[in-house]
């Protein structure tokens, strides 16, 4: 997957370190971390050649608000929000860590890869569920649904708590199990108190070098990227849901009127203004109906 060039430029002190599909990640000059997040947006596996206004903005305010309200729960990375003004409103500046090697994923509901696992084995990462349930519906109790940390163009695979266990060990897979229910739970009820359903979430997590024992909380976190969103009162279990993210453009694109076949190989087309226009509104909606505070 070829990354575009990002759409900014940081003073020479700055190295740029990473680039992925949405995020890039620069060294600062006190040898702190750069969490830029970009305007980019990806489906199918391809990043789509238009970005979305606002979008970086957006995902940067809501993982702050966040990171504000789980601070009672986990320790987070965010140092400051001080950064260039050729990135302000969209980049933390924040602490380097031992990132945890594996997608910490949390599940109220039953959809997306959860689901097609629940359909093949009447489990998801290992864990049983009851029979007939459909697409969307609630579980009985929330699941720690844990994933491998794929390459750039790859898809994530489940795992299950055993495999965690394999590879940081028993005492980390547990806090980690403890810590990802714990912020999904928190979320969860305040998402709902908003009139929204937390469907399901990832988290990554990572340690200090000078507090190995502790996990720290990073990334981005519980925004419409990271997490699947759902307005209740369209809550409805055995179909899709409508959600707070880039639907518009997938439906876009496998639609006739783009002329694109995913599965061509082929880059995807530019963006219609409309589409570019609706994702940015569901962008925002999430941000307002979240925080309440209106975006500006």
């Amino acid at each position: 997957m070829e990354i575009p060039a990002p759409d900014y430029v940081l003073p020479p002190e700055y190295d740029l370190v990473y680039s992925g599909k949405v995020r890039d990640l620069w060294t600062t000059p006190a040898g702190e971390l750069l969490f830029v997040a970009s305007n980019r947006i990806s489906a199918y596996d391809h990043i789509i050649p238009t970005p979305i206004p606002d979008k970086g903005r957006i995902l940067t305010a809501v993982s702050v608000w966040w990171f504000e309200r789980m601070a009672e729960v986990v320790p987070n990375h965010l140092i400051s929000l001080d950064v260039p003004d050729a990135v302000a409103g969209r980049a933390m500046i924040c602490e380097r860590l031992e990132m945890v090697p594996v997608e910490c994923v949390a599940r109220g509901y039953l959809t997306g890869s959860g689901l097609t696992d629940y359909q093949r084995s009447g489990a998801v990462c290992g864990i049983a569920l009851p029979e007939g349930l459909v697409d969307g519906a609630k579980l009985p109790e929330a699941i720690f649904t844990p994933a491998t940390k794929a390459e750039l163009g790859d898809h994530d695979e489940n795992i299950d708590l055993e495999a965690v266990v394999r590879e940081v060990g028993q005492a980390r897979a547990q806090e980690l199990r403890r810590l990802t229910l714990s912020i999904y739970t928190r979320a969860e009820g305040i998402a709902r108190s908003r009139g929204l359903i937390l469907a399901d979430t990832k988290f990554e997590f990572g340690v200090r070098a000078s507090a190995p024992d502790q996990l720290v909380l990073a990334d981005e976190v519980l925004t419409p990227d990271s997490s699947r969103w759902w307005p209740i009162e369209h809550w409805e279990p055995g179909r899709a849901q409508q959600s707070f993210d880039k639907q518009y453009v997938r439906d876009w694109l496998t639609s006739a009127v783009s002329g694109w076949d995913k599965n061509s190989g082929e880059a995807p087309p530019e963006l219609p203004e409309k589409v570019v226009d609706q994702t940015r509104a569901k962008y925002v909606e999430a941000y307002e109906r979240l925080t309440g505070q209106q975006w500006v």
